[in-house]
């Protein structure tokens, strides 16, 4: 059988894309590898750089954009390895990265998902791995007291900022940039819930990942570079509304009616807190976009305290 299958998600991030590929190309070594793109209606010519630049690529073209769980989806359907990769389009493969996850895979039989490290494009370490949502979890990062207090085991415990990604341990969550999944978990436990449509497909799959047994591993025995936000920045207010409904999504299919509950008025407060912010913005500045922001936090508002959110 296939190695690994690598299933890149793309939308609008044609350079970027061009990149990925190519590091692959250079990083694979002796793996048997394919790669499957899904473009989710991409219209700056990366579906046509790809045919072009990249005949060997397995390429499937949505005709609208149906988020990244289905996405994958799609491509985990096609696909032939015996792991499947998750990568991002905005990343680049170092340091044979790839084959190190495989071998590290091949001798972690428990492990359905396994991550590396992974950089910031000046080479410093980009915190990857996080805890699944808790309310305290919640509580913590709206507070943004990890960025004052980054090396606290409590304040920084959701995105563990305190740890520097130099040993393998076991973790909640592996980051959905880079995740090397085993297929035979896959067949197990099923593919990514399409309810997420961008965020918190990854944590919900690790957790039913966990709940049939299996582990999700760290291992920093290879390196890639993540650009970091180069779909979700093209609408990143909407993004920051998205992920706390992927977070509400999850809280309502994995914890108690009265956890949801709470975690939906923390979410319309995380909100409403930042909407005089930006009203202020707007009356001292002639930037247009303010107001806009300002009713998109309160729409969200409006929403989680009605239970709309999801």
């Amino acid at each position: 059988m296939m190695d690994v299958s690598i299933i890149i998600v793309n939308w609008n991030t044609r350079d970027l894309l061009s990149g990925c590929i190519a590091s692959i190309c250079e990083q694979a070594g002796d793996i048997n590898y394919e790669v499957v793109v899904i473009d989710n209606a991409s219209e700056d010519g990366s579906a046509e750089m790809v045919r072009e630049k990249f005949p060997q690529v397995t390429l499937i073209e949505n005709r609208e954009n149906r988020g990244f769980a289905a996405a994958n989806n799609r491509g985990i359907v096609v696909s032939k390895g015996r792991y499947v990769l998750l990568l991002n389009p905005d990343t680049v493969i170092l340091d044979g990265a790839i084959s190190k996850a495989i071998s590290f895979a091949d001798a972690h039989s428990e492990a359905a998902v396994v991550g590396c490290k992974v950089l910031n494009p000046d080479k410093t370490l980009q915190p990857t791995c996080f805890m699944f949502p808790s309310i305290l979890n919640m509580l913590l990062s709206s507070s943004y007291l990890y960025k004052i207090f980054p090396r606290s085991k409590f304040f920084g415990r959701e995105r563990m900022t305190w740890w520097d990604r130099n040993d393998i341990r076991e973790v909640d969550v592996v980051t959905g940039c880079f995740m090397l999944v085993r297929r035979e978990a896959v067949e197990q436990v099923g593919m990514m819930d399409e309810r997420f449509f961008m965020y918190g497909e990854e944590t919900d799959w690790c957790y039913r990942f966990k709940l049939a047994g299996w582990k999700v591993i760290f291992a920093p025995a290879g390196e890639i570079i993540h650009y970091g936000g180069a779909s979700s920045e093209q609408k990143r207010y909407e993004m920051i509304i998205q992920l706390r409904k992927s977070i509400l999504l999850f809280m309502r299919k994995h914890k108690s009616f009265p956890t949801y509950a709470l975690a939906s008025l923390l979410i319309a407060l995380f909100f409403l807190l930042r909407v005089p912010y930006w009203l202020a913005r707007a009356m001292f500045s002639h930037k247009s976009n303010n107001i806009s922001v300002a009713r998109t936090y309160l729409s969200g508002a409006y929403r989680a305290l009605l239970g709309r959110m999801v």
